[in-house]
């Protein structure tokens, strides 16, 4: 029986390169016995097919049904085309490159099962390799030149393949076949230990043993890992205390919590209360370190996270954390817990290579755990935790496993380049209806960290082949990304924008869920850079992301910075400027600053009358840190957010009660009086009340105050909806409660999904501005 043959073509885009989606194909298409051919190229993934109306139809079927792991289709065309006569086989044709990519970079992904069953077994080749992966595990973005993603173009160019090794790469039905980063101890990379001085002590398998060890005895290591290094080292008993005093010496990194790795899941509930949703996420191929409830009973130093009640906690990502833990189990009596923290010193970028590491971590760490596969794009860890009331993840900071994943907007534009804020800077470029926001860049407040800006600028748009149409920049006339967005408008001959830092947050938030048209925007963060040339940072905007215009609708009441930027690192001058913008100048109960602060004090009231360098500001996060330095919880602070971590734990949680936080129409806005907020904490600390319930009922009085200004925003405009953005909404009180005493009132919440709420999301709120900017102006 003759069987009419047709032929179609399918172009597939997305997560496809580096994923195993041509072996797959290969695969359904041997299954379902039609001819044909599947190649990468710059524009996707083509596939042309030829069989009858059956097996045609049962390829298409296993097209969408059987997609490999880690594929994300984002895009799929069809075609009929004429049959080619004689064609007897399915082929995989070589990748051809081009200009103008539609394909997205793969991610980094953690070591799958298949691979971990490989390392764990003495009789397979890849036996303890550190190296071991497949199309469905290991390096991607790290170590990526350009697309399409093949060896040729990865740090892995300068390893040609063993024998065997090369018979993986090229039968199309093992699972290495085309794994780019595919080696063995034969062929590939390889590790070794190393003094501070570059002196090399052993390699291999040894190395890692020895490492292990040295980390037993309570030394500190660098570990070269996927994006960049790790200073590592022992967290429990007091082996492991005195190890994190002398780390955090080291770093000059004193009070904020350090993440630690732990060997598998089993340790992971032993040191934490795991909800599902978070074992999930602990688990998921990204690896993030997830924000957990400490234990009672934890074995963990003290000194690894002072002030909070929460550990992060990751699983090892890569077989050289593997094989580490293996060995560390071994080597210590202790729970198997090593703290994994930055290879920086603070306020730097991470450290990349090793002649790098060698000269910039030398004096943090006692020896050194190197490899020689380059890593060619610096990413650290990405931080989430799981929103309690909808078991979603929030970011902190995203970057390892995400990175650089597009955001998807609603529409399709000409590409634009958001240049982010001044800290957790991130930068965005946009390519049609996709938003690719890079890893987290950092504070660039020195030289290293916009180094590693510049690095990343150049970088994404190459990777992307996109030429940028505008760029768009935050109204601060002083941040370093201003000046680079005028610079590079002014080499490229482009458009120029300024987009105010808390309009940004909110359209970064309308972005994200595809939102187009009006709403109303409550932007709670520390600092931005205000319309009126005044320090915002607790706003309620409407926001018309079609138009582009928005408006100020109310703030928080202003308070007083004495000294300007030196209050925001000792909060105990935002108490006492409070407190005299009140009238209140002593108290029979001596301020909780006296003993430490009290020549400064004194001269305070001085700065306060005369007006000298005491700006105003309406930022929720100084006000956090005024009722923190007020109750004595924390009068200087030694990382962002400090103060509001510290009054947070402090919540007793039985309280129900919440203080007045009363609206007040003002000339300009309607204001927020937080000041009578702060005010009854203090009547209240004043009479003895407990500071637990003086936490908890400022936490709920600030909810409550932020839902009526929504509410009577709303019902004087019309709008019913309202986007939440803004480093505040990291706080779990804040970031639980607001949204359910929101939509309480009525109102459509909407919120940050794949980005931080922090400025981490800042430069895709400028992009989305810009490339509306462009399509308004066109």
């Amino acid at each position: 029986m003759t069987h009419t043959l047709y032929r179609k073509r399918y172009i597939i885009t997305g997560q496809v390169q580096g994923v195993g989606f041509r072996p797959f194909v290969y695969r359904i298409a041997l299954d379902n016995k039609v001819t044909g051919t599947v190649s990468n190229t710059s524009d996707g993934v083509f596939i042309e097919v030829q069989g009858d109306e059956a097996t045609l139809a049962g390829f298409a079927f296993d097209l969408v049904d059987k997609l490999p792991p880690l594929a994300e289709v984002t895009s799929k065309t069809e075609e009929e085309l004429s049959v080619v006569d004689g064609e007897k086989e399915f082929t995989i044709l070589a990748s051809e490159g081009k200009e103008g990519n539609r394909v997205l970079i793969s991610a980094d992904v953690a070591t799958c099962a298949d691979c971990l069953r490989d390392m764990s077994d003495p009789e397979n080749r890849r036996y303890e390799y550190p190296f071991t992966n497949c199309t469905n595990c290991g390096p991607r973005y790290t170590i990526t030149r350009s697309i399409p993603y093949d060896r040729a173009k990865t740090s892995m160019s300068c390893f040609p393949l063993c024998p065997d090794c090369k018979t993986e790469y090229e039968d199309p039905l093992d699972r290495r076949f085309h794994a780019q980063p595919n080696a063995c101890d034969v062929c590939g990379p390889y590790v070794w230990l190393s003094e501070p001085d570059g002196v090399e002590l052993c390699r291999g398998t040894e190395a890692i043993v020895q490492t292990a060890q040295r980390l037993a005895d309570g030394k500190i290591a660098a570990v070269k890992g996927l994006g960049g290094f790790h200073l590592v080292c022992m967290a429990t008993g007091s082996q492991g205390q005195q190890a994190i005093e002398t780390l955090r010496t080291r770093k000059n990194r004193w009070g904020k919590p350090l993440a630690v790795m732990v060997k598998d899941i089993e340790t992971a509930r032993a040191i934490a209360d795991i909800s599902t949703d978070e074992e999930a996420l602990v688990l998921s191929k990204e690896r993030p370190i997830v924000l957990c409830k400490q234990r009672s009973d934890a074995p963990l130093a003290a000194s690894l996270n002072p002030g909070t009640q929460y550990v992060g906690i990751m699983l090892p990502y890569t077989p050289l954390h593997h094989v580490l833990f293996k060995y560390y189990a071994q080597k210590t009596s202790q729970l198997p817990v090593l703290v994994m923290t930055s290879g920086n010193m603070s306020s730097e970028p991470i450290a990349l290579g090793n002649r790098e590491a060698l000269k910039r971590l030398h004096s943090l760490a006692d020896i050194f755990l190197l490899h020689n596969r380059d890593i060619l794009v610096r990413v650290d860890d990405s931080v989430v935790r799981v929103q309690q009331d909808t078991g979603k993840p929030q970011f902190f900071r995203r970057a390892r496993g995400f990175a650089p994943r597009p955001v998807f907007m609603a529409d399709t534009a000409p590409s634009v380049l958001g240049v982010g804020p001044e800290l957790k800077n991130t930068l965005c470029f946009t390519r049609d209806n996709e938003a690719f926001v890079s890893q987290h860049i950092g504070d660039m407040q020195n030289l290293e960290v916009y180094s590693f800006y510049e690095e990343i600028a150049e970088f994404l748009p190459q990777i992307l082949e996109v030429s940028v149409e505008a760029v768009v920049h935050d109204l601060h006339p002083d941040y370093m990304t201003t000046r680079f967005a005028r610079e590079y408008g002014k080499e490229h001959d482009i458009p120029v924008l300024g987009l105010q830092h808390h309009a940004a947050h909110i359209f970064s938030v309308l972005a994200e869920n595809k939102f187009t048209g009006t709403a109303l925007g409550l932007a709670l963060d520390g600092t931005g850079y205000g319309e009126d040339g005044m320090i915002w940072g607790g706003e309620l905007l409407q926001v018309d992301n079609v138009s582009l215009e928005h408006n100020r609708l109310g703030r928080l009441a202003h308070i007083p910075l004495p000294g300007g930027e030196t209050a925001i690192h000792e909060p105990w001058r935002i108490a006492q400027g409070i407190l005299w913008k009140l009238g209140i100048t002593a108290s029979d109960k001596q301020w909780t600053w006296l003993d430490e602060f009290s020549q400064q004090s004194e001269f305070l009231p001085q700065l306060l009358v005369r007006n000298i360098n005491t700006p105003l500001t309406s930022s929720c996060g100084r006000l956090f840190d005024a009722v923190s330095a007020m109750l004595g919880l924390c009068h200087t602070v030694t990382y962002e957010g400090e103060a509001a971590i510290l009054l947070e734990d402090a919540q007793d949680l039985s309280i129900t009660d919440a203080y007045d936080c009363p609206l007040v129409e003002s000339d300009d806005v309607l204001q927020l009086d937080t000041v009578q907020l702060f005010l009854q904490c203090y009547q209240d600390w004043e009479r003895g009340e407990a500071v637990g319930a003086i936490s908890r009922k400022f936490h709920l009085g600030l909810v409550q105050g932020c839902a009526a200004l929504a509410e009577y925003a709303a019902s004087t405009t019309g709008i019913d909806t309202i986007a939440l953005s803004g480093g505040v909404l990291q706080s779990f009180t804040i970031g639980t409660e607001l949204p359910k005493a929101l939509a309480a009132k009525g109102l459509n919440v909407i919120q940050h999904i794949q980005l931080p709420p922090n400025d981490g999301c800042i430069s895709l709120g400028q992009a989305a501005y810009g490339r509306q900017w462009l399509l308004n102006n066109s």
